[in-house]
């Protein structure tokens, strides 16, 4: 990871090592046990050792960049999210597609971007290959629309005329 500056809006951009493809973020594990004394196999899914540790790595990273930049945060889980990046990969074979979840699960987990990863828009701008100095080049920026609101303007004028509403039910509109 290494440190990024230049905040000229409310942008936060980070370098990410690559991170492990989700082939190999979460893996199987079987074992035996027993129901009504008969043996039963089961399987079940754990984190890699090397996901945990990009995780740890990024997260930390994350946080410290956010207050570095004064990256504005905004914790609404209507607020989508741009997630630009360029990728810089050592080899011609790998996929971007198989870098977003650990990387998406990461920014989430820090809890400095978003609440949840379901609003956010990845985009991968450019693939480049870099032996030496593998990375992916990130850009956040939040998008002016909320859920199904053009901007902030319109949510605020919405939600004060939905508040006179005998439907409202304290702030539990569906619309909202």
């Amino acid at each position: 990871m290494a440190i990024c500056i230049n905040n000229n809006m409310n942008q936060l951009k980070l370098i990410s090592s690559i991170p492990v493809s989700v082939n190999h973020y979460i893996c199987p594990r079987s074992f035996i046990t027993y129901v009504n004394k008969k043996p039963k196999a089961m399987v079940t899914m754990y984190e890699t050792a090397d996901a945990k540790k990009y995780k740890k790595d990024f997260i930390k990273y994350i946080k410290e960049q956010v207050k570095i930049q004064k990256f504005e945060t905004k914790l609404n889980k209507y607020q989508f999210t741009h997630v630009d990046c360029i990728f810089y990969f050592p080899r011609i074979d790998m996929d971007a597609n198989n870098t977003w979840k650990l990387l998406l699960d990461s920014i989430t987990e820090s809890g400095a971007v978003w609440i949840d990863d379901n609003t956010a828009l990845e985009s991968a701008k450019r693939i480049y290959y870099d032996p030496k100095n593998p990375r992916i080049e990130i850009t956040l920026t939040y998008a002016d629309y909320i859920g199904i609101f053009d901007n902030q303007l319109q949510f605020n004028e919405f939600k004060s005329n939905c508040e006179k509403c005998n439907r409202y039910k304290e702030g539990k509109c569906s619309i909202l």
